[in-house]
Parts: structure tokens; sequence; C-alpha cells
């Protein structure tokens, strides 16, 4: 426990006092300068291990020479699945405070753990029964003496719960919660904003980004910071900039009040010497057609600083101008230290969609290697206005595969060969930055290429950077939605099918199978789920889905859409009012004036997130499909590259063929990088001076998270969140030691 001293020095002089003055200050020094060095070294205090965002450890007893022989430690199984649930996957990177482990489960609920044991100490459920649900990719911890918080958010609701008892704070917000959804643009009643990864600690502030909906309507991508103690709400930063502040003059004049989007989701990492924090953030709403938002849009696809007490701006470098790619920057930015030019900089590292690598300085955000603006092809849709230019980093070279040709496509067969050249030829395709279309267009990096949420690894010591990649290219199909193409004297069923198939279907299929890459089979729901929870989810959002709080706005479209999820297809009558097709602003409580500024015609991708496959549903391109590099930030260079994790169907020589994955690296001092977040659920630890593969397990489930360490007793244990399988549902958290 850290010993925080506050008394203050006698106001008068005695050898007496002053000897113990001294002897209890020299106490407290060493005292702190233990819980930093522990805090430091044995503990994983905050997610991806530091304020850095590096997912660096310092420990060093599971190395090189004996990863071989590591082995399961201990297993927790939070067992808190409801009766139909299919295999829920985890993000938690969990944290470790001394002899305690701090995660959430697939549903949301709040464990604390003996990260000694494994053994169970206390458990906080923020639905109070509920189903719950969505993604959580960690917790904040946060004390003052004995004061012990865990903050973390449930839904739309942050919660401040006492570290040792598990209890909500009190003297937090409203006995212990606030809702995330006031001081937002919308009416609290009726939005919904919910952060997926947790947010930092400066002083006694928790900075917190949060997730909206990517549609028309959507909220805007407010970063706050609230008071840890009391939860007020302390300084909001606007990511949609206002009347007079930065960057307000690249959106039309009114757009701060009807656009959406520009959000932090993927986390923030922390200067606290400099009082600088640091965040990324995604596109603009919509992701695919911007024509009521003109203008570079600021501060969409941007890595932004601020201060950390006030808020107030101090740079940002925009990666992507005027996004129609829905390449969102989705992890937090790494702070490191390189050489450069013959000295010591302090700089910020970005990974991105697009499989750049952006090194800027931390102090004033420009690149430390040159940047060029290069022309990129022009939007053929009416309305629109691509910018004309796009950013292109000279060093490092691109961590993914930016360009593709016919050579290229995969050829299991004659006949997928010649579906995959046909479908590659009829599609509208000039490189990287190609804009959607209505003839339809491959977008290659796809908007699940590059690097996700899981972001890179940085090690000190060496200046080596580790990031894992994908090669994932997808199809973009635009089409126009106007009120006048409403449909009308449709059952109710009807107008659900109409639904799903604008929103739904490149996910889950036309025939509600979904798929293996971790968009769920939609058939038979009647019977293993109820409609109030299938409904929660789709407003909600959870895992890879979004919210479509934006799109099921009222009873009539409830109705629809769970009547043809549930098959009932003699469901209602006629609405003969109803527009299924029409979008509604979520920003219900704003005038009507605000509302008619966002009256343009509209365009919807009908093949958003549809990967470019075979018709037997292979990926279309060659692999690899997945790497792990080595980058080296002093110079630029790439040390080395693997694949990461294999098809074994789809081999078809010795070299592995990578997988596409989301989950992110760890580095230690041992020498070790380790990863998961394969479909084939391999743990694997690679050497981190060579690429070489030391160590592998095979995990019950899929492991979409980043690995955490920590040492108790002077033990060192690898642990990570595991995705449930048939027998338990709900997953596991899995740790890892040597043997004694």
């Amino acid at each position: 426990m850290k010993v925080i001293f506050s008394a203050k020095p006698p106001q008068y002089a005695s050898p007496f006092n002053y000897g113990w003055f001294f002897f209890i200050l020299f106490l407290f020094w060493s005292g702190s300068c233990s819980q930093k060095k522990r805090d430091s070294y044995s503990n994983w205090g905050v997610y991806k291990a530091d304020n850095e965002s590096t997912s660096y450890s310092h420990l060093d007893q599971i190395n090189k020479e004996n990863v071989s022989k590591l082995a399961l430690a201990w297993i927790f199984e939070p067992n808190d699945s409801i009766t139909g649930d299919r295999p829920q996957n985890s993000e938690s990177n969990p944290i470790i405070i001394d002899d305690v482990l701090y995660t959430t489960s697939a549903r949301g609920r709040l464990f604390a753990v003996d990260a000694a044991t494994g053994e169970l100490k206390w458990s906080f459920d923020p639905f109070n029964g509920e189903r719950g649900g969505g993604v959580k990719r960690g917790v904040t911890y946060w004390e003052d003496g004995s004061d012990q918080r865990i903050l973390f958010t449930g839904g739309d609701k942050l919660f401040a719960i006492d570290a040792s008892t598990g209890m909500p704070v009190p003297s937090f917000g409203n006995e212990g919660k606030v809702d995330l959804n006031e001081g937002m643009r919308g009416d609290p009643d009726k939005i919904s904003v919910i952060p997926t990864s947790p947010g930092i600690i400066f002083e006694d502030l928790l900075i917190l980004g949060t997730e909206v909906s990517e549609l028309y309507g959507a909220e805007p991508g407010h970063v706050r910071a609230y008071n840890v103690r009391s939860g007020e709400l302390v300084w909001t930063f606007h990511t949609i900039p206002m009347p007079g502040q930065v960057g307000h003059d690249s959106w039309p004049k009114d757009a701060w009040k009807y656009s959406g989007g520009a959000n932090s989701w993927g986390g923030f990492s922390l200067d606290a010497s400099r009082g600088m924090v640091f965040f990324a953030t995604g596109s603009p709403a919509y992701d695919y057609y911007g024509a009521n938002r003109k203008g570079k849009n600021l501060f969409g696809n941007s890595v932004v600083a601020v201060n950390a007490r006030t808020g107030a701006y101090i740079w940002h470098f925009q990666t992507v101008h005027h996004d129609l790619w829905d390449y969102d920057l989705p992890a937090p930015p790494n702070l490191v230290t390189v050489e450069h030019e013959g000295k010591k900089m302090d700089a910020v590292a970005q990974t991105s969609k697009v499989g750049f690598l952006y090194v800027l300085n931390r102090e004033t955000g420009k690149s430390l290697f040159p940047i060029e603006e290069r022309p990129v092809p022009s939007s053929d849709i009416p309305g629109e206005e691509t910018w004309p230019t796009q950013p292109f980093p000279t060093k490092p070279a691109p961590y993914t595969r930016q360009f593709l040709d016919e050579k290229d496509l995969a050829n299991y067969s004659p006949s997928s060969r010649d579906s995959l050249v046909k479908l590659f030829r009829s599609l509208r395709y000039e490189g990287i930055f190609t804009p959607p279309s209505i003839q339809g267009t491959l977008q290659f990096p796809g908007s699940r290429g590059g690097s996700s949420w899981g972001g890179g690894a940085f090690d000190p010591s060496t200046g080596l950077f580790y990031v894992r990649s994908n090669d994932s290219p997808e199809i973009m199909r635009m089409k126009k939605v106007e009120p006048e193409n409403a449909i009308t004297n449709l059952s109710v069923y009807k107008q659900g099918e109409s639904i799903y198939s604008t929103y739904c279907i490149s996910c889950h299929g036309r025939d509600k199978n979904g798929d293996e890459q971790g968009n769920p089979s939609l058939v038979g729901l009647k019977g293993r789920i109820s409609e109030e929870d299938v409904l929660a989810k789709i407003k909600q959002g959870g895992g890879k889905m979004p919210s479509f709080s934006s799109v099921i706005t009222d009873k009539a479209k409830e109705e629809a859409i769970l009547a043809f999820l549930f098959e009932n297809e003699s469901s209602g009558s006629p609405q003969e009012e109803q527009s299924l097709l029409e979008e509604i602003n979520t920003n219900q409580g704003a005038s009507t004036e605000i509302q008619n500024t966002d009256s343009l015609n509209r365009y919807l991708n009908l093949t958003a997130y549809g990967y470019f496959r075979d018709p037997e549903g292979r990926p279309g391109i060659k692999p690899p499909w997945g790497k792990l590099h080595a980058i080296d930030l002093n110079t630029g260079d790439f040390a080395w590259s693997v694949p990461l994790g294999n098809n074994r169907d789809l081999q078809t020589g010795s070299e592995e063929t990578g997988e596409r994955g989301s989950a992110g690296p760890m580095v230690t001092a041992g020498g070790l990088v380790f990863i998961a977040g394969t479909r084939d659920n391999q743990l694997r630890a690679f050497d981190k001076d060579t690429g070489e593969k030391r160590w592998e397990i095979k995990l019950p489930g899929f492991a979409n998270a980043n690995p955490s360490t920590y040492e108790v007793n002077g033990k060192q244990y690898i642990v990570l969140s595991v995705g449930g399988n048939s027998k338990n549902t709900a997953g596991s958290v899995m740790a890892f030691s040597l043997p004694d």
C-alpha cells in the first residue's frame, strides 16, 4: 500500500521533533521509492502496462532460455454466462496491483482475483443481473492512501468501486456511478455512449473517451475528464470543434451541431511530467459518405495532445483527411524515447489501419521522418468531395501490404481463381484511398487492415517497436437512400427484412448464418435468447458490432427487426407512414433547424466490413494474411517480420499462412514477445531480437486480448483473457508460470 505523507513540518524547532520528523521522512521516502519500483517492475498497474502504453515489462524471470518450460499455473472462470449463450470473448487486459488481479468478463462483470492462486476475492455486476455485455478492454486503478478505487464502465455508466471490498463508493457520482450520456450533445435519455477502452489517471482526474455510433446522427466523440473522488465532470475536449476552437474551419460552419464520431475509443497515454495526455481518434460519421461534412474534418483520424489538467489543445497530427474508409486510429499512442539525429528525443508512435507507423515529436507533433502529401483518387458519388491528397510517411515503410494486382489473388482451384479475377475486375480499384463507389470498390488495406486496438509494444532498451499486421481487403458498395424510396404497405416482418438487408447482411449473411470471424449465427434465436436481450444488443452494440440505436429509433422499427430475427412472418400489419430505409438523426432533442441542416441525400455502404473472398469463403488474396514485425524506431528500418498464426487447412507449403487478428503484443526484459489473438487459439512467445518462435500453447478458446505479466512472491506470471467454448461459454483468465 502506498503511504502518503501529508503532515506539515513543525513550525518550531527542537532536536527531538526534528529527529522524529526526519526519521518519518526517511520512511516515507524509502517506502515511496520501493513502491515506485514495485509498481514498475512487479505490477501491471495500467492498461497496456504503464502510462506510456508501452506494453513492456522489466521482468526477466521468464526468458528465452526457460520459456519452453512455461506451464499453466492457475485458471479463473467467471461462470457468469446465461443459458443459451454462445461462446463469449473478453478483450480485457488484466491489471495487477500488488497481489490482486482486476479484470472484466465478456459480459462486463468486474472481478478481483488472487494473483498468485486465481481464487475469487469479490465481484461486482454493473448490470444488476441483466444480460449486459459489450466490449471492455480493461479497468483503471487509483489510490490515495487507504482510499483505493477501481474505475470502470458498464454500459453507459462510469463506476467507482472500492478495490478492497468490491462495493460502490457512495461519494462518487450518484451512489457510485455517473451517467456518461450527460454532458454530451444529445438528450441523455435518447442517446447511449459506451466506452470500450479504460481511461487514464492524471492526479485526481480520470480521462475517458467513448464509443459512439458510426452511422448518420451519431454523437460527437468528446474526450472528458472526471474528478476521481466526486465523479464531477471537470473538462471536455470537443473532437468536433465548436466555433472559436482550433479546427472549426475544417468543417461546414454548423457541423458541430449535427456531425458525430471522431471519437477516441482506443485508450490514452500520459506524460505526467509534462502534464500532457495523448489520444488517437476514429473517423467522423458517417464513415463512408461525407457530403454533409466537407473539409478535412479535424480532429477525426488524428493523434491529439492536450493539457491533462485542463483539456486545452496543444497539438495534433491528422493521418487521414476527410475519411471515407473507416480508417480509425484504433489504439493509444505509444510514448517512446528514440535516438534521432544523434540525440535522445521523446516521441509518440502511432499505429494505424492503413499500415503506416507515424513517429512524432512528443512536444510539437512534428514527424521525425519526412511525410509527403500525395494525390489520391476522387469520388464519383454525387455530392461527395474527397480531399485531394493524403499523408504518406517515407519511414518506416508500411507494415502491411497497400497495393494488389491480379498476381496477388489466391489460387485454390481454377474455378476459385476465375471467380476472384472476375470480381476483382468488376470493382473500382486505384490503390490505397480509392473512395467508395456505387460500382463497388476494392478497399485495401480494409477497415480491419493494418493493426487494430491491440496496438504496439515498445522496448526502451533497444528502441524496437513490435506490431502485428493484417492483410485484409474488403468490398465497399454504396447505395443511395432517400425518403421517397420508403418501403410502405409491407408487413412488419418484411420491413424487418429490409432493415436487416440494409444494416446486418454484410456481417451475418443473407441466410443469417454468420461466419467464423466473430459474426455469430442469428438462426434459431427463438428459445435461446429473449427479444429484450436481442433488442438491447442491437441498441448497445457489443464485440465487433456497433450500436444501431440511431436506426432502431421507435417502437415500429423494434417490432419489425424482432419479427424478422425471430421468424414471426405473421407479425403485424402494414405501417403506411413508416420509412425503414430513412435514417433518423439521434439528436432528437435538437431543434428542427439543426436537424434540417443534416438532411442531404444519404448513401450507405451495403457491404461494410465485407471481406474479399472466393465463393467458398476463403481469403481472396495469397498469404501471409497476418504478420508480426519488429521496427527500429531509431532508424525507421525493419529488424524482422514473421507470419503470425496459421490456418492448417489452407497451408500449402512449410511457411505458416498468418492470420488476421486484433490483439496486440507484449515485450519483456526476458527477451520475449508474447501475443495471442489468432483463430488457431495459440498463445505464442517470440525471440524479440530475431523473431524466432520460442514457445506456443493451445488455448481452450479464442484469446482476443492483450497479455499482461507480473510478479507475486518471487514468481513471474503471464496472464491472458481467453474466450469461451461449448463447455464453458463464459471463458476464463489463464495464468502461466515456470514450474517450482
